[in-house]
């Protein structure tokens, strides 16, 4: 069956003409799973990669965790399991298939078979799964935590911070103080004060067109402050995501080190 379209879509494949695509679409098999059902789970032998057609994928980690760790979610148009294609090693995390989903499965030999006959292809997947490589040890060996308010504050222009300071005024007492006072005063003045042509009488036309000014000014203004904040608080929680992240993947690590230990102390006990 044709699966050019779906090869297409994936970055990794794009550079290909379509022969290439063609005879690699052939190598293809449609699998389907329903929502909640295990792809391959952490261990398992890895003997294909799979190319998501449609639905979702979730890869996670099981171990010896109480809960799983989520580390990536798949849609349309990715991959997974490409480690295996090279080294037929045990699957390094599990794969469930969140929603219904049809998956693309393209088995070990068939691509064993093919590479050797278009070479090319393997660079195209090498290079992907550098950039995976390099984004898994940037997490793991780089600082995840980060303070975003004064990564926000370093990049603020003047009109940021004009609107920042209007959206902290017009939330406090001092700005409900502030305009009483200046409506006391202007009302005083030009009804009281003023003896003989008061420069705005009563009913305060000049007056109210300065606030409904005042007013239209301070939406856009207000409104851009509320937007910044928004993005904000989404840096704040895809730092705070990484960080649990990587402290969920090196606890991981440091409990498979203490079960290997605990294997080793226990075979040293048994042959002493």
């Amino acid at each position: 069956m044709d699966h050019t379209l779906s090869l297409r879509s994936i970055s990794t494949f794009e550079d290909l003409d379509r022969n290439d695509l063609l005879s690699l679409s052939n190598e293809l098999q449609r699998r389907a799973f329903k929502a909640g059902e295990t792809i391959f789970l952490q261990g398992d032998p890895g003997n294909a990669m799979y190319i998501v057609e449609s639905g979702e994928v979730r890869i996670h980690l099981s171990g010896n965790m109480p809960q799983p760790l989520s580390l990536r979610s798949l849609r349309p148009g990715e991959f997974f399991g490409e480690l295996s294609m090279f080294d037929k090693q045990p699957r390094s995390a599990s794969a469930v298939a969140t929603t219904d989903t049809v998956l693309l499965e393209l088995r070990h030999d068939a691509f064993e078979s093919y590479l050797s006959k278009r070479p090319r292809v393997a660079m195209t997947i090498f290079r992907t799964m550098s950039l995976r490589l390099r984004e898994t040890n940037s997490m793991l060996s780089g600082q995840a935590a980060r303070n975003v308010d004064e990564e926000f504050d370093r990049n603020l222009t003047w009109s940021d911070r004009l609107a920042d300071a209007v959206a902290k005024l017009n939330g406090s007492w001092t700005f409900i103080s502030i305009l009483l006072t200046i409506t006391f005063l202007w009302c005083a003045v030009n009804s009281f004060l003023a003896l003989r042509t008061p420069p705005d009488p009563y009913p305060y036309q000049l007056f109210n067109l300065l606030l409904g000014i005042l007013v239209g000014l301070q939406g856009p203004l207000i409104m851009m402050s509320q937007n910044r904040q928004g993005l904000k608080d989404r840096a704040r929680a895809d730092t705070d995501f990484k960080v649990n992240l990587k402290n969920e993947l090196n606890i991981e690590r440091l409990l498979r080190e203490l079960a290997d230990l605990r294997s080793e102390v226990r075979s040293r006990r048994h042959h002493s």
